[in-house]
């Protein structure tokens, strides 16, 4: 029995444990466990395909069981999570509308995160960047909001996270980049050459300022500095391309 081919697979049960913890962390209102299960669920998902390249020994069974486990750590739980900022809204407690289904829009999240890794397991064009947003992006974004607002000295945020507006619109537009046509590029590493990989080092070396300079509300900035850095990408091999045309 050759046990190195199930080594990367074995990782990715690590990112489903996690998310499974994280689930029940999440419906229990326990948002700093469930932030912390999600982050050590990704570091999973990091490292089982890093594992996998450095054995080679990828197949279409990771591939699937990638999927699945993604599904649960950045899919079922930041739907739960916004489901419960919802109910937990200042809006919806003025409203005093405790039978309203606005709460089930959190839900989305799940949906279009099932859709989009349903999509990269079928795009050959994702091998090596992505298109629309990963689900681990929009996952950290999403874990974020309740850390940013038990945390947070900033009033303002505090109470934007509080509003059900915010929250909707919040859901609607990450559902939506997760599917769009939106080319991203990869923290995936082929080599650890800079100049082959400084977007992905200045991108990092950023992240870890704002990180350490504003904490968990960077987060959300950090996802949005990652879609702006690979859309002016784009744009730069966009225009490369088209001044120096393939003979």
């Amino acid at each position: 029995m050759n046990l190195k081919k199930h080594i990367p697979n074995l990782i990715t049960l690590g990112n489903l444990f996690c998310g499974t913890v994280a689930t029940i962390f999440a419906v229990e209102g326990d948002y700093v466990y469930a932030g912390l299960f999600v982050v050590l669920g990704i570091l999973f998902d990091f490292f089982d395909g890093f594992a996998a390249r450095l054995l080679k020994v990828s197949g279409e069974l990771g591939k699937q069981l990638d999927s699945l486990a993604d599904m649960v750590t950045s899919g079922v739980v930041p739907g739960i999570i916004v489901y419960k900022l919802l109910i937990e809204s200042t809006d919806s407690v003025q409203d005093c509308n405790q039978q309203s289904y606005l709460p089930f829009i959190g839900l989305l999240l799940t949906l279009g995160a099932c859709y989009r890794l349903a999509k990269f397991n079928i795009d050959t064009r994702q091998s090596d960047s992505f298109i629309g947003l990963p689900t681990p992006a929009m996952s950290l974004f999403i874990i974020s909001l309740p850390l940013i607002q038990e945390y947070s000295t900033i009033e303002f945020a505090q109470e934007l996270i509080t509003s059900n507006y915010f929250l909707i619109a919040v859901t609607l537009i990450l559902t939506y980049l997760m599917n769009a046509e939106l080319p991203l590029f990869s923290l995936k590493f082929k080599d650890y050459s800079f100049k082959k990989n400084i977007i992905v080092y200045s991108f990092l070396f950023a992240s870890f300022i704002l990180i350490y300079t504003l904490h968990f509300i960077s987060i959300p900035f950090i996802i949005i500095l990652y879609i702006i850095i690979s859309l002016i990408n784009k744009i730069i091999v966009f225009n490369g391309n088209s001044q120096n045309p393939p003979k």
